[in-house]
């Protein structure tokens, strides 16, 4: 029997998924491999009836540029009483290719170990994604779907900022990223919004609802101040994430729960829970302004991929058959800036035996002009804002964050 390449996904889509996808297949079956997909990621693998797309020249080259998955993603993972070594010996796989973020990579290193316990030996290689580009990738390199899931962003965000200007009212935009704040940085500076909220503002004082909704009061009351009636605020999810659940359980939002008491965060749109305590401070005040809520989320993970992650990703699957004729497993394949393949391991990002997201450099050049350059209340404005606040010194953008 010919030997075999087996490909699954894990986690989330992202862009560029089936560039990779495409490109593993046809390099490995030029060398005469069968290249077998698995549907549902480990789910799928370890059942005794896995649902197989066995690949040809013609649905690789069809799925090459287009979003979302070939292959059904799954979050499933396993427990070492689920592995077993049926697909493995039934169908001859010499390489499992694992597209995911950490999980499923440290998966793939369990499952190597099991078959080897069991005298079969593979390699496994990993190709890591996320549209957050908060994997620490060498040379600061971006994880592939980032950039085109912050294309389609800009390009609904900058909808959404002309209705905001046509309509003279603002937009709370809530987007994805639940440790760092990347993609709602991109979107905010490529539509030029006065205000975005990410976690990593936060490095000097603890996130609560009450500051968030405070830094937007700020940015409001600057653009009148300016002559301006409409905006967008961007929120990356991130920070409510960071917040206390307390807190968010005693502002009376009405949340569904798990099984085990916990809040199901996923179920709750950020953007309507941010604009309606918005709106609530906006009355407070006796300001008159329309807000509305927009959720920026899953449609950016399945958008067609722009011409860099198309490259990026092609790049990656030739990257997988590199390192798999040099004879490495239990890697990652990374490209630097040069377009350069390396291997890398997970131990090379672990600290303490975790991964830490990598975060938006607040001390870079690139963050501290465009903070600088947002709208928000400060010093000078402290006279004309009284005509809105008796306390103008409170919606302080700086204050508020306790930036020096």
């Amino acid at each position: 029997m010919k030997p075999s390449v087996v490909i699954i996904c894990g986690g989330g889509p992202a862009p560029g998924i089936n560039a990779v996808i495409a490109t593993v297949a046809k390099t490995f079956m030029s060398d005469g491999y069968r290249v077998l997909g698995v549907h549902y990621g480990y789910q799928g693998l370890f059942s005794e009836t896995p649902d197989i797309k066995e690949f040809d020249f013609d649905h690789a080259d069809r799925i090459a540029n287009r979003g979302g998955s070939t292959l059904i993603m799954s979050r499933f993972k396993p427990k070492d009483s689920d592995f077993n070594t049926r697909i493995f010996k039934r169908e001859n796989v010499k390489l499992l290719v694992t597209i995911g973020g950490d999980d499923t990579a440290s998966t793939a290193n369990r499952i190597s170990k099991y078959l080897a316990s069991q005298h079969i030996e593979i390699s496994n290689i990993h190709v890591p994604k996320t549209i957050d580009n908060d994997l620490p990738l060498p040379d600061r390199n971006p994880t592939f779907g980032f950039h085109s899931a912050k294309d389609e962003g800009v390009r609904i965000g900058n909808a959404v900022y002309e209705d905001a200007r046509t309509s003279r009212q603002w937009f709370v935009m809530s987007v994805m990223g639940r440790s760092a704040g990347h993609l709602a940085f991109g979107i905010a500076t490529g539509c030029h919004y006065p205000i975005m909220i990410i976690p990593e503002m936060f490095h000097s004082t603890r996130v609560t609802l009450d500051k968030i909704t405070d830094l937007i009061v700020s940015s409001i009351i600057k653009r009148k101040l300016m002559g301006v009636e409409y905006g967008v605020a961007i929120i990356s999810e991130g920070v409510f994430h960071s917040l206390d659940m307390n807190e968010v359980i005693d502002a009376g939002i009405d949340l569904t729960y798990d099984d085990h008491g916990h809040p199901e965060l996923g179920n709750v749109s950020k953007a309507h829970i941010f604009n309606v305590l918005l709106s609530k401070k906006l009355k407070s005040l006796k300001i008159d302004v329309k807000t509305r809520p927009v959720e920026l989320g899953y449609e950016l993970r399945c958008a067609r991929p722009i011409g860099f992650d198309l490259t990026l990703c092609s790049l990656l699957g030739l990257g997988v058959k590199k390192l798999y004729n040099e004879g490495k497993t239990g890697c990652i394949v990374s490209a630097n800036s040069t377009g350069d393949i390396t291997p890398l391991y997970l131990s090379d990002f672990e600290k303490d035996g975790k991964i830490p997201p990598r975060l938006v450099d607040m001390n870079s050049e690139i963050a501290k002009l465009f903070f600088e350059n947002m709208h928000y209340i400060t010093p000078n404005d402290y006279k004309g804002a009284k005509a809105y606040l008796s306390g103008p010194q409170i919606y302080d953008f700086k204050k508020i964050l306790n930036w020096k």
